[in-house]
């Protein structure tokens, strides 16, 4: 089981850059709870809708706009595990994700791949996938594996089944997928628990999470909601990963960035557990700046950097887990 080395925490080794002070992490906290109870998010799904009005929250079903009271999201943070295990089908490739622990993934989801043997800029397919997934196994450096790429001439009303089963039979680490929505999710639990020789050993070793993503602004589609809830139900570890834009889907300001930003996490979060008390989840981030000339999400940038800095300060501020985007 792999404990990497930390980052930003009072040790003798180590780098760590603090963005926020604890008093401005505490104005962005206050100012996510105010964003929530007065303004609200709009939730799509039915059924979400219900665990939210059953949970506390004001919904108004005309509009689909839910009001969360501030002890239900702080209840919520609470209750979601500061620490979290990802498996790997081989036991040495076990990460632990806990209190500023740092690893490493590949990024998902490359759009085109350059062919080795023709030099072709290309859509990818499947046996790319398989192909990636190797590459990712054998690499040291990289820790756990995020789908690189996805199965383009699959049908796409089932693609994620196909983009899980390219990468969990060609690599032994952990593995990460967006599964497209819940009834497809659970395809996959079935196709993980196979793989480890049962649901049993699966619940004890589960080696494959689920990543999700609202719609910036401060919105929850059915899909999202339904992947929330049914790895909620499943316990198995969802990340919810916003990509809000400065100057595009969130304020210009960095600062208002970073509370729209919480409050779309923070309201998935408190989905989560009022599906299930204590059901793991990831604080995800690919927030960046919009390039206000070209019109396309700025990586690489110094407000990317930034962000990506403040975003993981402010999982470490909830002692939650993080997943946050390179700059």
């Amino acid at each position: 089981m792999k404990r990497n080395l930390h980052a930003g925490k009072s040790l003798n080794g180590g780098l760590s850059l603090n963005i926020l002070t604890e008093d401005e992490l505490n104005e962005i906290h206050l100012g996510t709870l105010e964003l929530l109870d007065t303004t609200g998010i709009y939730i799509e799904d039915e059924a979400a809708l219900d665990t939210f009005e059953e949970g506390g929250a004001r919904v108004a079903r005309e509009t689909r706009i839910v009001r969360i009271p501030p002890y239900l999201v702080e209840e919520a943070i609470r209750s979601a595990p500061s620490k979290v295990i990802l498996a790997g089908r081989d036991p040495r490739h076990d990460l632990v994700l806990e209190s500023n622990r740092v690893h490493f993934t590949n990024f998902s989801e490359g759009v085109k791949v350059n062919d080795l043997y023709t030099g072709e800029n290309r859509t990818p397919h499947k046996q790319d996938l398989v192909d990636t997934a190797r590459i990712i196994d054998y690499l040291d450096e990289v820790d756990f594996c995020e789908k690189a790429l996805g199965a383009h001439e699959i049908d796409q009303a089932v693609v994620p089944l196909h983009n899980a089963e390219a990468y969990l039979t060609n690599t032994t680490k952990h593995c990460a997928f967006g599964p497209g929505n819940g009834r497809l999710l659970e395809k996959i639990l079935e196709m993980a628990a196979a793989i480890v020789g049962g649901v049993k050993k699966f619940r004890q070793r589960p080696i494959v999470s689920f990543t999700t993503c609202p719609v910036s602004p401060l919105k929850l589609i059915t899909d999202c909601c339904d992947i929330i809830m049914t790895a909620a139900r499943n316990n198995v570890v969802c990340n919810i990963l916003s990509m809000a834009m400065s100057g595009a889907t969130a304020p210009v300001t960095l600062a208002g960035t970073l509370v729209t930003h919480n409050a779309e996490i923070l309201s998935g979060i408190t989905l989560s557990q009022l599906t299930r008390k204590g059901a793991p989840v990831i604080y995800g981030s690919s927030t960046t700046a919009m390039d206000l000339k070209m019109a396309l999400a700025s990586v690489g940038t110094p407000e990317c950097a930034l962000i990506s800095g403040a975003v993981a300060r402010l999982a470490r501020y909830y002692a939650l887990p993080s997943y946050v985007a390179g700059g």
